[in-house]
């Protein structure tokens, strides 16, 4: 191809994407009417949660702009920064089962900024077994389950299970973002923390927030002939979770994080 009719990329942080074709007369203006519709993280359709979930869970009621002052604040950004581009976050886990909890993170992540494009990584069963866990649900459910996530707009399952600058690099990943306290504590996956502290030293780490006060998984009437809790709590931690010596299904603070690895 004539390197003269390719198309050239140009990015700026405080500026709008754009595509340049070299030749083509049109104004600033004509190019970004052009390009497609973007709505504003406070813009987006959310249907209002039910008074229930307001009164229990904490994260459910923030806005987009209680989001993003906490995220701002967190990375010590100014106001204007990354106000007109589109910013590529990164989540990822093995959403075996996806619950509240994940769509609640993942609704932090969508609403860091005011345009965000969303890309989350689910954990394929062979990256999965090589460290020592096993899944419920197939890989293409819990892909399934993330990709009908409202916030959710693009899945990939050809990831690391260690993140390192490289794989932000490849992917045009601008931050990750990960469930404060997640790398501090001690029964977190170590390659994993590893790998946080890795991007967090660059400076491309959002803490969400955590939701606490959701119900425990329950094994699902139908469904997989793996035995769900076994495998779900072995999937969910890098260790066993606590026994409480309650009956009840539910748990003030659940001891893992809604990445579906470890908290």
């Amino acid at each position: 191809m004539d390197a003269s009719n390719t198309p050239t990329v140009f990015s700026d942080d405080d500026e709008y994407d754009l595509i340049s074709n070299p030749g083509h007369d049109g104004s600033l203006e004509s190019s970004l009417a052009g390009l497609p519709s973007r709505l504003q993280a406070k813009d987006i359709p959310e249907p209002p949660p039910a008074q229930a979930a307001r009164d229990k869970l904490e994260t459910v009621g923030w806005s987009a702009d209680e989001i993003q002052a906490f995220v701002r604040k967190s990375l010590n950004l100014a106001p204007e920064t990354h106000s007109r581009r589109t910013v590529r976050i990164y989540v990822d886990g093995a959403f075996d089962v996806f619950n509240v909890g994940h769509a609640l993170q993942l609704r932090q992540a969508k609403l860091a900024f005011p345009f965000v494009h969303l890309i989350v990584g689910v954990f394929p069963n062979e990256l999965l077994a090589q460290h020592g866990y096993s899944a419920s649900w197939s890989e293409m459910e819990r892909v399934e389950m993330v990709r009908h996530c409202r916030w959710v707009d693009e899945v990939i399952t050809d990831i690391p299970w260690q993140l390192s600058e490289e794989f932000l690099l490849q992917r045009r990943v601008d931050y990750i973002a990960i469930d404060e306290g997640t790398s501090v504590d001690p029964n977190c996956d170590k390659l994993r923390v590893k790998g946080y502290d890795e991007i967090k030293r660059i400076g491309k780490v959002i803490q969400t927030r955590r939701t606490k006060g959701f119900s425990v998984t329950k094994v699902p009437t139908t469904g997989p002939t793996t035995p769900v809790m076994a495998t779900t709590l072995r999937l969910a931690v890098s260790c066993p979770l606590p026994t409480s010596g309650s009956d009840s299904d539910e748990t003030p603070e659940p001891k893992f994080d809604i990445f579906g690895i470890a908290s």
